[in-house]
């Protein structure tokens, strides 16, 4: 387990503040946050590198507040990889390495193998991340520390390594804290997610639930949330809207309207009557060229004014009432409905959908 209470430490003029988190035992913990967010100083503050000015670090269940980096049965692995030098790529796996036997399944599996007689000053940035993974997994740490591991990394490779780390992680089931830049990433790997910016730990919980309720519009912005208006709310009296089936008295929460420039969306909420902000993703958006017969009661007319081809998804940015909505569909849907710019159509979404905030 890694658990910290009210940690802070300064890494020159830098400072981790007041910092709480629990990344239970044998669990995976993800960190995201812009850069400078102090992420990096977070791992290095818990595997002791850089000293604390307050507070309390417990991993494995022991005390480690004061217990020096060599003796806190972690490994960490930095973007760089800040590998041995003056060692062949063999030999920088086997330090510290339990046995022979380890060191040959990690490189097998990382597919470092071939590289065994090579020095590390002639390998590729990815090649050297891979290296730093074997190395500190050889021996068996019952805490992982990683800082953006698979950034060098190109597309496949990156794949493949992601699957290696994960199927050790559930034979082994050490406890991980992973550093990302990639909220994919970090959905796919981790059990916690955990939201860092300027030093302050501003959102927990699980990599769905910061990714769908971000805590504040700031969040929202940066974990890519495409749609976040900013109006005002107020709750309101209704009958079992889409949201919900029977009477109005199986509401536990209050259905709210959000009015933002001639928009009023129906959402879901527990919120003060006031301003506040509305996150809506984009692929919770439907497109069709009429208003639908549902009940979903979030159906807006206006005119496609961009399409954007984003990968397997095609972002759809419509202009209703002067307030745009950014709707993700599949190639099919754009070919099948026949989008294109400067079409009218329909933008529906429901009222679980709208996220407050």
């Amino acid at each position: 387990m890694i658990s910290l209470r009210a940690v802070s430490s300064a890494n020159g003029s830098f400072r981790l503040t007041d910092v709480t988190l629990d990344v239970p035992q044998g669990e995976y913990g993800v960190v995201v946050g812009p850069a400078g967010a102090g992420k990096t100083t977070l791992l290095e503050t818990i595997a002791g590198v850089v000293p604390l000015t307050a507070g309390r670090i417990v991993l494995g269940g022991e005390d480690v507040t004061r217990t020096p980096p060599e003796a806190r049965r972690l490994a960490i692995v930095y973007q760089h990889a800040y590998l041995f030098p003056h060692l062949s790529v063999r030999a920088n796996v086997e330090y510290g390495a339990t046995n022979a036997a380890v060191v040959d399944d990690l490189c097998d599996r990382f597919g470092v193998n071939g590289l065994f007689e090579r020095s590390v000053e002639s390998l590729s940035g990815g090649e050297r991340q891979l290296v730093a993974l074997a190395r500190a997994l050889a021996h068996r740490p019952e805490v992982l520390l990683l800082d953006e591991p698979f950034s060098a990394l190109d597309p496949r490779t990156r794949n493949i390594a992601r699957r290696v780390l994960r199927t050790l992680y559930y034979e082994r089931r050490f406890t991980v804290l992973h550093v990302t830049h990639d909220f994919a990433e970090a959905g796919l790997l981790g059990d916690v997610a955990i939201v860092i910016d300027r030093g302050r730990v501003v959102q927990k919980g699980t990599p769905e639930h910061v990714f769908r309720k971000p805590a504040t519009p700031y969040i929202a912005d940066f974990l890519g949330a495409e749609n976040v208006f900013a109006g005002h709310a107020q709750p309101i009296r209704s009958e079992a809207p889409d949201w919900v089936a029977g009477t109005g008295e199986t509401m536990v929460q209050q259905a709210v309207a959000f009015t933002t420039g001639g928009l009023t969306f129906y959402a879901l909420g527990d919120v003060v009557p006031g301003p506040a902000h509305a996150v809506i993703r984009a692929e919770e958006i439907s497109i069709s060229a009429e208003p639908s017969m549902s009940s979903v009661q979030n159906q807006f007319r206006g005119r496609i004014v961009e399409i954007v081809p984003a990968g397997a998804l095609t972002k759809v940015t419509i202009d209703a009432s002067g307030t745009p909505i950014v709707a993700a569909v599949t190639a099919r849907s754009v070919r099948e409905l026949g989008l294109e710019t400067g079409r009218e159509v329909v933008a529906g979404f429901k009222a679980m959908a709208v996220h407050l905030c």
